[in-house]
């Protein structure tokens, strides 16, 4: 479970594809933690800024925010602006992360014989593969810019980890997951 989310958008009056008579105010997050996009309704009389971290943990009473968390919902089942949000915040929660997303570039396993689990991140392949394990062979990362210093070619690996969590929140067909909290599945 998350205990604090980022909002991706904010509908005071609900959204507009409902029947007025049904709409009720939703604010759309994404999880600090595993990336879990929620659906969620505020507290009567509350505001919401694009982007702000809100409290959505176990502790009601800490809740200040938010009435309820009403529960998980599907990328495609986002508002467009949320979609538009997303890149900027998960690049945010990846860089004030930094230490989580630096242990995954030291730590990072093999998938199979022939396929590692960083060739997984948008754009790495085998060259830049071996540069790593041969890097963090020598010694651990500290930075996401001890990587762009040791590895040429790699000078924005944040970038890399907050696309892959994009692709894995946008495609439900998704066969590893790295960093999100994978779908439901759903029972067809």
């Amino acid at each position: 479970m998350e205990d604090y989310v980022y909002v991706l958008d904010y509908l005071p009056e609900g959204r507009a594809d409902i029947p007025p008579r049904k709409r009720f105010p939703v604010v759309y997050g994404i999880g600090e933690d595993q990336f879990t996009l929620l659906e969620l309704l505020p507290k009567s009389g509350v505001s919401f800024t694009i982007g702000e971290r809100v409290y959505i943990g176990k502790d009601t009473e800490k809740r200040d925010k938010i009435a309820k968390i009403k529960g998980r919902i599907d990328y495609d089942k986002l508002t467009a602006a949320a979609h538009g949000e997303i890149p900027y915040i998960v690049e945010e929660i990846v860089k004030k992360n930094e230490k989580k997303f630096v242990k995954f570039f030291n730590e990072a396993g093999p998938i199979t014989t022939r396929f590692h689990s960083l060739e997984l991140l948008p754009g790495l392949g085998k060259k830049i593969l071996f540069e790593i394990l041969e890097e963090r062979k020598k010694k651990p990362f500290e930075s996401f810019k001890d990587i762009s210093d040791r590895v040429p070619f790699l000078k924005h690996p944040e970038k890399l980890i907050a696309k892959r969590i994009e692709q894995e929140l946008s495609d439900p067909n998704q066969k590893y997951y790295l960093f999100v909290r994978p779908p439901r599945k759903s029972h067809a």
